[in-house]
């Protein structure tokens, strides 16, 4: 198996485990570092790609989605620690009476 193989290989599995964690857990934070997970293992694919290509392009755009993750998760962690401080809780399902 050749090193860009194994990278995609790899990657499908970050977003996998991360689909995976999404999709059981029940539990706020561990949801949004799956979908860290996910967004990583998407970015190791696309990285990959763009080496493969010989493109630099494809580096750029994955440190602009790192820069935006950043930001996300800046505006997500407040979030969930103030619904903890409501509701003295942190599963997803407790939080259905915020629905407009």
């Amino acid at each position: 198996m050749d090193k860009v193989q194994l990278l995609l290989t790899l990657a499908l599995a970050l977003f996998a485990l991360g689909l995976l964690g999404v999709t059981v857990r029940r539990n706020l934070l561990v949801m949004l570092m799956c979908m860290e997970l996910m967004l990583n293992g998407a970015n190791l694919a696309l990285v990959t790609f763009a080496h493969q290509m010989g493109e630099a392009v494809g580096a750029v755009l994955v440190f602009l989605i790192f820069v935006v993750a950043a930001a996300e998760i800046a505006i997500a962690i407040p979030i969930v620690l103030l619904l903890v401080r409501r509701k003295h809780t942190l599963d997803p399902g407790a939080y259905s009476d915020l629905r407009g």
